[in-house]
């Protein structure tokens, strides 16, 4: 009977330790499961923070880029900009010659303007020479007409008549409707007064009268002729 008697509280201590193991497991895994979601928490945050940095850097890099690609922009505009300003001026360019419209090049005008500025300085050696080479690189400029004639009065100042009388008859064979073809034929007549060739003098003067009545080449032809009867 008293082994008897001791089965139920056995019964119950066994009970109550079952009860208590179970309040201990299950306070573990709250205290486990608290633990897990504060870590769970940290890390998020942690991760969210480094997340910001992240984004914080790439708008960073974002907007470097962005003013390089502007800077990058401006300079390619500018440079196509020059590079268009460079081409243009190599460009052939419109100009009007002794009354009429050419289109001449950057080395055309520029080997022009340099024969003529010899001219101007009556540096004439020099002038010949360079209208010469004018004419042999550019014989079809619109420059052709006026570069032979300033080469025949280069040569009339230097007393090479003969040659002067070859340009100026080139001038008025190869350009007879340009405006200086009159003047060409006087300053031949001229020439031939130089070289004391009367007969071709007065010859040329009346070609020069019948041709180009209208000049004030032929007005002064005229006055001499008048002068030498």
């Amino acid at each position: 009977m008293a082994a008897c008697s001791l089965l139920p509280l056995t019964a119950s201590a066994g009970l109550f330790d079952d009860d208590e193991a179970r309040r201990s497991i299950l306070d573990l895994r709250g205290k486990m499961t608290e633990k897990a979601d504060k870590t769970s928490v940290l890390d998020l945050a942690s991760q969210n923070e480094a997340l910001r940095q992240e984004i914080a850097k790439l708008r960073g890099d974002v907007e470097v880029l962005t003013n390089d690609l502007s800077t990058l922009q401006k300079k390619q505009k500018d440079f196509y900009m020059d590079l268009d300003a460079r081409l243009r001026k190599l460009e052939p360019q419109k100009v009007v010659v002794d009354g009429k419209e050419a289109s001449v090049d950057v080395s055309e005008q520029k080997s022009y303007d340099a024969a003529l500025s010899y001219f101007e300085k009556k540096k004439f050696k020099s002038a010949i020479h360079a209208f010469s080479d004018f004419l042999g690189r550019y014989p079809q400029s619109g420059y052709a007409a006026p570069a032979q004639y300033f080469l025949g009065i280069s040569y009339f100042a230097q007393r090479d008549f003969r040659n002067a009388i070859n340009a100026q008859a080139a001038l008025v064979k190869n350009y007879p409707d340009s405006p200086k073809a009159a003047d060409a034929m006087l300053n031949m007549a001229s020439s031939y007064a130089e070289l004391n060739d009367k007969a071709s003098a007065r010859k040329t003067m009346e070609t020069l009268i019948a041709k180009y009545p209208d000049s004030q080449a032929a007005q002064n032809a005229k006055q001499r002729l008048s002068h030498k009867k």
